[in-house]
């Protein structure tokens, strides 16, 4: 099981800007997950939920999970990389960049890394802008590349 970082407070915070954090556990993606993302999503396109026809037509030779299941599951995974206390509450703020550089097959396995690249003060709290990366297991290229903002408040 992954272990965290752990840091407390504003100093705690501004302590991670330049580390490098994880990696994450392991969490396999599963037609189930991707068939509930899809629902949620609506976007049911075939290459994610029609298992038969993504086998037989699609480049990736079965179903791939959704891009943006993939980046949905960055407050599953960041806990396991980095622990924050201290604040109130902490939320998330945004992206800078996005990028899906390579599929993540149903059936594999997806976990993240990271690095905190800056902590700056806003009010009532901190702002982590954070690179994170998404890997599959066995993979040649990350599945996800993002820059994600978060912002802890007192």
């Amino acid at each position: 099981m992954a272990t965290p970082i752990s840091v407390d407070g504003v100093e705690g915070a501004k302590s991670l800007a330049g580390k490098e954090l994880g990696p994450s556990d392991w969490v396999e993606i599963t037609q189930d997950m991707v068939n509930l993302f899809a629902d949620a999503t609506g976007d049911h396109q075939w290459i994610h939920v029609d298992v038969e026809r993504a086998t037989k037509e699609s480049p990736f030779g079965g179903p791939i999970a959704h891009g943006y299941l993939t980046l949905s599951l960055w407050p599953r995974l960041a806990p396991q990389i980095m622990n924050v206390t201290g604040f109130g509450m902490g939320v998330n703020y945004g992206t800078e960049k996005v990028r899906f550089p390579s599929p993540v097959p149903v059936g594999s396995k997806l976990r993240a890394r990271a690095v905190v690249d800056s902590v700056t003060d806003v009010p009532g709290g901190v702002q982590l802008q954070t690179s994170a990366t998404f890997e599959v297991e066995g993979g040649t290229k990350p599945a996800c590349v993002a820059t994600i903002v978060v912002r802890y408040y007192l």
